[in-house]
């Protein structure tokens, strides 16, 4: 099993048609139960998980210790992790199903975050700060809100006396955002695989957008995802002084062919996932985008379709395997010429390509033998789509249809806090994959999370749901993310499928 890789998704779409949604009113007081949610939401975000200098062991057991005390016992939590990697371990909880014939899920989120520089923050990314209806912090996206919300979930459920027919497993690990980190997912797959052995894995991931104005325009389930490969691109010279200059340097020679990665498109590729996603999401849109979704979807050959679609950065992104340089090392004296330039190009390989492949393609794309492509350790199995399995797609359908209509007939105020249902990935709490993190003096509602590691992440907090799921907003026309309350005895179907 194989951790996510940042945005390297294919998605497939659970909801069309535009739905208008109600203007919020203002949010009453926090209940106890959802004080008790922001208060371990805040633990998470202000526990240090960084590799540099926190411990996703620590704070694997204070999540351990939360449980213990909602009534769980000690052989229903594992705590792991390993001598060489003391402050990278984990936790996995399970919550007993009352049918043994249906076989677990698995939810599988991780503890560790992104490195942020204090230097870099206008706050401290390790205090969770609300501001104007935003929460700021390191982790406050990705992923420890979702984090909260399954641990605050199987609190509840356990608290409440809930017994869900599948037993649920959750998962927590680091390593997640570091490649030479120690891998605590893969771990668990090597070492106690009946440990979180399961008919289905839900991870984080998914999204959605909105017109901007209001109007829902697609919901989407991620069910599969690229392979991240690094490659070093490298490039050697005699030297010399630099008072006599020439031409034949290290580092123009790789800067020249990082001008070439940089412009090299990597050919138009489809999966049943991505076909099903633009001919429904194009079909619901009905403007120029979408007209050209629906043509692509029928013909991947069709170039004016391309280049339409791939107008949108996220879109360009799922039609295609993505190579980009992300690191830059050259020369060793400020008044030498360089000897060595190396460079890191990140790609993200669309499932059914290979490694090799990439590579290849780097080679030629570049087309300089000087210049030496080598992926980087470690190499990891290539993606696999999944297939859309409809015990998990119909669900998450059907519970969107519902929540549509009840909507129609309830308002905000007129709504049982009961009968509230996740409208996203929320089911519960749902995140895209893409992270919440920008500069932080911008304060970035969620739908507006970004595609890098910057140096700042918000997360809009506009309220608590029954569950704890911090309900979120999109004014944007990006991704809409709103999370409602959740009825428990349905929780299970509401949550997002998956393809780890």
């Amino acid at each position: 099993m194989t951790y996510r890789q940042m945005f390297g998704a294919l998605w497939f779409v659970v909801a069309m048609p535009c739905t208008a949604f109600a203007q919020e009113a203002p949010m009453p007081p926090l209940r106890p139960d959802q004080v008790t949610f922001r208060a371990l939401y805040k633990e998470l975000v202000e526990t240090n998980t960084t590799l540099s200098a926190g411990s996703c062991t620590l704070l694997a057991q204070r999540i351990a210790a939360h449980l213990k005390a909602a009534g769980f016992a000690d052989q229903d939590l594992t705590p792991f992790s390993v001598p060489d990697h003391p402050k990278e371990g984990g936790l996995v909880a399970v919550l007993a199903g009352s049918l043994s014939t249906a076989k677990p899920m698995l939810l599988l989120g991780h503890l560790d975050v992104v490195e942020a520089k204090r230097e870099d923050w206008t706050r401290d990314p390790f205090t969770l700060i609300e501001e104007n209806g935003y929460f700021y912090g390191r982790g406050a996206a990705d992923m420890k809100a979702m984090d909260a919300t399954w641990i605050d979930m199987l609190m509840r459920f356990k608290t409440g006396g809930y017994h869900p027919k599948r037993t649920i497993k959750l998962a927590l690990t680091c390593g997640e955002e570091t490649t030479f980190a120690f891998n605590g997912a893969q771990w668990l797959a090597k070492n106690k695989p009946e440990l979180i052995a399961a008919a289905f894995a839900l991870n984080e991931g998914g999204g959605g957008r909105t017109d901007g104005h209001g109007k829902l325009v697609v919901e989407s389930i991620q069910v599969g995802e690229k392979a991240a490969q690094n490659y070093r691109l490298e490039t050697v010279n005699a030297g010399g002084h630099s008072s006599i200059p020439i031409r034949d340097n290290a580092i123009y020679e790789l800067a020249d062919a990082l001008a070439k990665v940089r412009d090299h498109e990597f050919p138009v590729k489809l999966s049943d996932t991505t076909r099903a996603f633009f001919a429904k999401a194009g079909a619901a849109r009905g403007d120029e985008l979408g007209h050209a979704m629906v043509a692509l979807s029928q013909n991947p050959s069709d170039k004016t379709a391309e280049a339409t679609v791939s107008k949108d950065r996220s879109y360009h992104s799922m039609l295609r395997t993505t190579c980009v340089a992300t690191l830059l090392e050259g020369g060793h004296a400020n008044n030498a010429l360089p000897q060595r330039a190396v460079a890191n190009v990140n790609c993200r390989i669309f499932p059914g390509e290979s490694v090799e492949s990439t590579q290849a393609a780097l080679v030629a794309a570049i087309g300089d033998a000087g210049v030496k492509v080598t992926p980087v350790q470690p190499i990891r199995p290539i993606a696999v789509p999944p297939p859309l399995d409809p015990k998990i797609i119909g669900p998450a359908e059907n519970s969107l249809h519902v929540d549509r209509r009840h909507r129609r007939h309830f308002s905000r105020s007129d709504r049982h806090p009961g009968l509230w249902r996740a409208r996203r990935l929320g089911r519960p709490g749902r995140q895209r994959r893409a992270r919440a993190e920008r500069a932080p003096q911008r304060g970035l509602r969620v739908h507006r999370q970004g595609l890098s590691h910057r140096s700042g992440e918000s997360l809009r907090g506009r309220g608590l749901g029954n569950h704890g799921a911090i309900r979120r907003g999109d004014r944007s026309g990006h991704h809409q993310h709103a999370i409602h309350r959740v009825r428990p005895r349905r929780q299970h179907d509401h949550l997002r499928a998956n393809g780890a």
